[in-house]
């Protein structure tokens, strides 16, 4: 495999990670967000 292709398939295969993360730390914040809610017996909205 030459250093081009391996730089691609590295480009191409970093969104996917990257996307999962943004994913889980927004999923971490909601899940946060609302035990806080539940403490306060309020609503998420």
């Amino acid at each position: 495999m030459s250093t081009k292709t391996a730089l691609y398939s590295l480009y191409i295969l970093m969104w996917p990670a990257l996307s999962l993360g943004v994913l889980l730390y927004i999923l971490r914040s909601v899940v946060r967000d609302a035990r806080e809610a539940k403490k306060q017996n309020k609503g998420i909205v």
